[in-house]
């Protein structure tokens, strides 16, 4: 298994693990491997999982990240994990 493939493996369990809703990894400052997962009614649905996944390079607010990342000396190299908004009442 070549590491492309171990990355998007990755990001996808991290989705399907948890009531995240996104996953992102970043491999490199110019390539994200990310898994978005359809949610239904604001959560997700437990019995039907349609997912988008995205190999490229990362978008803006994935670049500010690694940016900030690297001034402050951190490790961008991890899984960053989003969840469904909570609803107002």
């Amino acid at each position: 298994m070549d590491n492309q493939s171990k990355f998007i493996t990755e990001v996808i369990e991290a989705v399907l693990a948890g009531d995240a809703h996104k996953a992102t990894k970043y491999v490199s400052d110019k390539l994200i491997v990310r898994a978005t997962r359809k949610l239904y009614g604001g959560k997700p649905n437990k019995a039907k999982v349609e997912m988008m996944l995205t190999v490229g390079k990362p978008n803006f607010k994935e670049r500010e990240f690694i940016k900030r990342c690297k001034k402050a000396g951190e490790p961008f190299e991890k899984i960053q994990l989003a969840y469904p908004a909570k609803k107002k009442r």
